[in-house]
């Protein structure tokens, strides 16, 4: 852990005028996609995962999007999506973005890339300083990066565990690259996370909701309040 992590962040935020970018991810309802963009959300994520509690059918996440079409990045969260996939999640939802959280090689997500003519999110699970290794070869091919947790032993879900990693091995990254850090994220530790990682973007999911796949506007709330308060100017001389 970073000595006065807190301090440290609120300095970065205040002098270096750090915004991160927060994509609230696995949405499925009106409410809470409606909450989220009003409090400053720059993504919106949907997930077309069948196994993932946050599932949504690709109609449905098209109607869910359309009130907020142009006011934040629409997201289709993809594993290992076939191009029949594909093809009905561009044309139902119209993403700006497609997130490719399988083992998409760098060929395919260029393919993707091409084909449909949307940026490119390609997400890494980590555990260990190795698993970043990958990143070479995406680069210049995927539009953003996303670092999440390594599923736990026995979990049918790539992401979405509520489960965190060593932030700090993300200082091994070469700077500018552009990156979301996601992984057991919320109101209590988000500050923490920023100040390690030095993200400039961050996604939650989990970390947003009352129970599996059912987002909590108050818990929206609570972490967008969270990330404010710790770049407050304030903080930094602790008045």
């Amino acid at each position: 852990m970073v000595a006065n992590w807190l301090d440290s962040f609120a300095f970065s935020c205040h002098f270096a005028a750090m915004k991160p970018d927060i994509k609230i991810c696995g949405l499925k309802s009106a409410e809470a996609i409606e909450r989220a963009v009003s409090r400053g959300a720059s993504h919106i994520g949907f997930i077309f995962f069948e196994k993932s509690p946050r599932y949504v059918e690709p109609d449905v996440a098209g109607k869910l999007a359309d009130p907020i079409r142009g006011k934040a990045k629409i997201v289709a969260v993809t594993v290992d999506p076939t191009n029949d996939e594909l093809d009905e999640i561009v044309s139902l939802l119209k993403p700006d973005i497609i997130q490719l959280h399988g083992n998409e090689s760098p060929e395919r997500a260029l393919t993707i890339k091409a084909v449909y003519g949307v940026a490119i999110m390609k997400v890494f699970c980590v555990r260990s300083a190795d698993d970043l290794k990958r990143v070479d070869a995406y680069i210049g091919i995927a539009d953003r990066f996303l670092f999440d947790a390594k599923p736990p032993k026995g979990s049918e879900l790539p992401g979405g565990n509520g489960i965190s990693f060593d932030w700090s091995l993300l200082g091994r990254l070469d700077d500018g690259l552009n990156y979301m850090l996601s992984g057991g994220l919320n109101k209590d530790n988000v500050a923490e996370a920023l100040a390690i990682s030095k993200a400039p973007g961050l996604d939650v999911s989990s970390g947003v909701e009352s129970a599996p796949g059912v987002k909590s506007v108050a818990m929206i709330d609570d972490f967008f309040d969270a990330v404010a308060k710790a770049c407050e100017p304030e903080t930094v001389s602790g008045s």
